[in-house]
């Protein structure tokens, strides 16, 4: 294995910085090999951090040519330099001004971190520690300051001239055909949150008025000619701002708002000041292009870019560490505003999908981490799901905890006491504690402890004396690090359904209330007692959800199929079908026959069809019904000895028996939902789309050689993008002639549209064959392919690993060799994406014998492959453990 050694950053070592910078003016002269930065930092000592402490600035990949001191030279022998530090032993203690020449190459940066060029644009991305790869600097997001920034390029190659907040000039620099550009931003920000964007773009305009009165300028940038994709962004732009303002009182503050959208970016989107910069997946939509989930998409990240302006922007993170401050924060503001432009319990179901799919197993797994964890070795791999997702869920709870009012008190003390500062968790926790009139130390632990915690839960009735006793006890299993855990508080939601389907009051026998469904375990072991119970109910449990594992319940087999029927909470009546559908998959993996279940099968499915005919329940949620566990499901609940096979056999067979069972239903659903008329992305049409999509998914497993014919039928009659993509998916999962056919015929129509191609790679990487490994190796040298494309990867090799386990966990182990000879070419590239690929085999401890000895040999020989950038080997050597 490599013997470099990374040397973690650790919580417990913050200290402040030494010196402030308060204002930055920074002139960027674009070269695609030599683009010279000139900073000029206004600086002081903190007398807060101490005296007489060298100045140490951060700085990677570039050329320093220069450093001046109060408009002084200073030679070599006043500081030194490194390949990552620019140090001056000897700082002045009184504010100074410092200014640094320094050139950096955009062509040659592969990473996408830094200032970069990609299809002849230039770009930025400087989170998390980007910045120092354009100028040295306080690489911190605890350094805040106002910049200025003056850009410059030939107008013939950038046109557009980008950076952040307001313009307050522009023009011809000479007769050589280079002009500039003057942004300030006069909002002291972090320099993870600076931008810049130069290049050859059109404009898409708007304007929004702030509840205030005041006028914004909206404009979106994008590759010429793709203008007319940029209509839905836009509008949901307009509707993220006016929610903002009606349901956070937050207004937009510069004069201008502006997105730049390119195809090159390690991550969806990027927040900084005023110039959010955007992976174009997230922006360009129209009928013949996007699906419904693209919209949905764009909507969301849009929103939540923009609702990092203050959850993020005005309010940003001390240090790392905080993190899950912004992103967790934001992504539960980013739910509540799509719940609110959709359906809300159709919301939920995709909140919790997402968080089953990616942070459980991460909880779960030799990568666990807490939502604010002690120590890191590379920042860039703690953007996980447990920050983003986890930390989601945690405001949810805390939200769930102390009442809608006290969280929207806790919000408005959060923005009114730390705008324009760098905040720690505590320091939120502290707004809510301080408006909920509670001490809510106990609720942090959350925080603090990785892991998903797991609830047992016990009854008893006593039909006499009409009284229903609730005993849950709580256990979190270890995570690396963290041998020991402590019981949490976990604000449980619950009802009790009585036997006409309606909900019980909710009494304690002492006299107490149950405040809006809510019980408070708090301990290792509680038990709560009701009065006033007349009939046994069946207890609907984890309503909404919290994220924990309910892994004993009194709830049988009949209670789920009755709270299939009957629940009061739309999520936890979804999550019983997915409840009774996941034990059914698992008997079928551990060997039972599937004539030996067939009796349950039969029930599942019944209750399945009352539910698909009840005409209470939208579209778009009886859709989420008939998405049955996937492949990645049963992994997540099976503890160890996976065999991929007999999973992916097991997913198969439940859903032949349940379409046979369901045909005339679920052809009825394809034929009444069909939806006329033009495309539209409004809800209700979605829904339309989402279920009669859902229902051929089944069909097509009712019968061999028709239903592949039928969805063949369903792709060639396509009038918009949804349906497509629905009928190819269907097609990837089957070994018939038509699969082939419609897959050469889409990308013939689209091979010019780069996103339509990645949608392309991903189903061919989504067939479930072993044979899809000799696909996907052709495909890495296919035109359409290239590895220093972030998208390219995620969508051919990252759905190859993550989507297709039949592929990828080949017992011939072709599969591991495939992805870890990717990863080692890539992380030369862009050490970024190939750790993220790397994560990926993450489960393969689970996995059976054969199988878990040959990812593990894989995994080591990445690690003796050579110098492995910081970013993989974390990843790698966390993983082999």
């Amino acid at each position: 294995m490599t013997t470099e050694t990374f040397h973690p950053v650790r919580l417990d070592d913050y200290r402040p910085s030494a010196y402030v910078i308060e204002h930055v003016d920074l002139t960027i002269r674009l070269d695609p090999r030599r683009a010279a930065v000139t900073s000029r930092l206004a600086m002081r000592p903190d007398p807060k951090a101490g005296s007489n402490r060298p100045l140490v600035l951060d700085g990677e990949d570039m050329e320093l040519c220069a450093v001046r001191l109060d408009g002084e030279a200073l030679s070599r022998t006043d500081y030194r330099a490194d390949d990552k530090t620019l140090t001056l032993p000897r700082a002045p203690q009184r504010p100074f001004v410092l200014e640094i020449e320094t050139v950096c190459d955009p062509q040659g940066n592969t990473t996408l971190s830094g200032l970069y060029r990609s299809n002849g644009n230039y770009c930025t991305q400087c989170e998390a520690e980007g910045f120092r790869r354009i100028t040295y600097y306080l690489d911190r997001p605890d350094v805040l300051a106002k910049f200025t920034t003056r850009v410059e390029a030939n107008r013939h190659d950038a046109p557009v001239l980008l950076a952040n907040g307001n313009l307050v000039e522009s023009g011809d620099i000479d007769a050589s055909g280079r002009h500039y550009a003057i942004w300030n931003d006069p909002f002291p920000k972090p320099c993870y949150l600076f931008a810049l964007v130069a290049g050859d773009f059109a404009r898409v305009e708007d304007e929004f008025v702030t509840m205030s009165g005041r006028k914004v300028a909206l404009r979106i940038y994008v590759e010429p000619g793709k203008q007319d994709r940029c209509h839905w962004a836009m509008a949901s732009l307009k509707r993220a701002m006016r929610w903002d303002e009606e349901v956070f009182g937050r207004e937009y503050d510069l004069d201008i708002f502006m997105i730049a959208a390119v195809p090159d970016f390690n991550m969806g989107a990027m927040e900084n000041k005023g110039l959010n910069i955007f992976n174009d997946k997230y922006i360009l939509a129209r009928p013949e292009t996007a699906t419904d989930r693209d919209y949905i998409n764009i909507e969301s990240v849009v929103a939540h870019e923009y609702f990092h302006n203050w959850t993020g922007n005005r309010i940003t993170c001390r240090d790392w560490f905080q993190l899950c401050l912004k992103e967790g924060l934001t992504v539960f503001r980013d739910q509540e505003f799509s719940a609110d432009m959709r359906s809300r319990p159709v919301q939920r179901i995709a909140d919790v999908r997402a968080l089953r799919a990616a942070q459980f197993p991460e909880d779960a797994g030799p990568l666990a981490h807490p939502a604010r964890p002690s120590r890191y070795v590379e920042i860039n791999n703690l953007y996980t799901a447990t920050v983003y997702e986890k930390g989601a869920e945690l405001i949810r709870m805390l939200r769930r905890l102390i009442g809608a009012e006290s969280f929207k008190r806790g919000m408005e003390l959060y923005f009114d006491r730390h705008d324009g500062q760098a905040v720690t968790m505590e320091d939120f926790i502290a707004c809510m504690a301080e408006a909920a009139r509670r001490d809510l130390s106990h609720f942090f632990l959350w925080y603090e402890q990785a892991g998903t915690p797991r609830i047992a839960v016990y009854e008893e009735y006593d039909p006499e004396a009409k009284l229903y006793t609730l005993t849950l006890s709580q256990e979190t299993p270890p995570t690396p690090g963290q041998t020991e855990k402590r019981p949490l508080d976990i604000p449980f939601s619950l009802g009790l359904v009585g036997p006409d389907g309606k909900d019980m009051a909710l009494t304690l026998d002492d006299g107490g209330e149950v405040h809006n469904g809510v019980l408070e375990l708090t301990e290792a072991k509680q038990s709560f007692r009701f009065r006033d119970v007349g009939a046994r109910p069946v207890a609907s449990l984890n309503r909404d959800f919290a994220p924990l594992r309910l892994i004993e319940t009194p709830v049988g087999d009949d209670d789920r199929l009755f709270l299939m029927g009957h629940d009061g909470d739309p999520f936890n009546r979804w999550d019983a079908a997915q409840i009774s559908a996941k034990k059914l998959l698992l008997s079928l993996v551990e060997g039972v026959s599937p004539e030996a279940i067939s009796g349950d099968v039969g029930k599942f499915a019944e209750a399945l069809g009352h539910a698909l005919d009840d005409r209470s329940l939208d579209p778009a949620f009886k859709a989420e019904f008939l998405r049955l566990p996937d492949e990645n499901d049963l992994f997540d609940a099976i503890d160890a000895d996976i065999d991929p096979d007999s999973v992916h056999n097991a997913c198969r067979e439940l859903r032949r028996a349940l379409a046979r069972s369901l045909l005339g239903r679920l052809e009825r659903l394809y034929d009444d939902y069909a939806v006329s008329g033009a495309y539209t992305p409004d809800p209700d049409s979605a829904g339309r789309r989402a279920l009669r999509n859902a229902a051929l998914g089944l069909i097509v497993h009712a019968d061999d050689d028709k239903g592949p014919r039928r969805a063949f039928e369903h792709f060639a009659a396509a009038r918009n993008m949804t349906d497509m993509i629905a009928a190819l998916s269907v097609l990837a999962r089957t070994d018939r002639p038509q699969r082939d056919r419609a897959l050469a015929s889409f990308y013939e129509t689209h091979k010019d549209d780069h996103l339509l191609v990645d949608k392309w790679l991903t189903l061919n990487a989504s067939i479930p064959s072993h044979d899809t490994i000799r696909r996907v190796r052709r495909l890495m040298n296919h035109d359409s392919f290239s590895i220093r494309r972030p998208n390219n990867v995620r969508a051919l090799l990252g759905a190859f690993a993550n989507l297709n386990p039949v592929a990828f966990h080949a017992p011939s182990g072709e599969g591991y060799r495939l992805l870890g000879r990717a990863i080692v070419r890539l992380d030369a590239l862009n050490p970024q994406a190939a750790a993220t690929l790397a994560g990926h085999f993450s489960n393969w401890r689970k996995l059976e014998s054969a199988r878990r000895t040959l990812a593990r040999h894989q995994i080591e020989r990445i690690l003796e492959a050579g110098k492995l950038s910081r970013d993989s080997h974390d990843i790698l050597s966390r993983l082999i453990g």
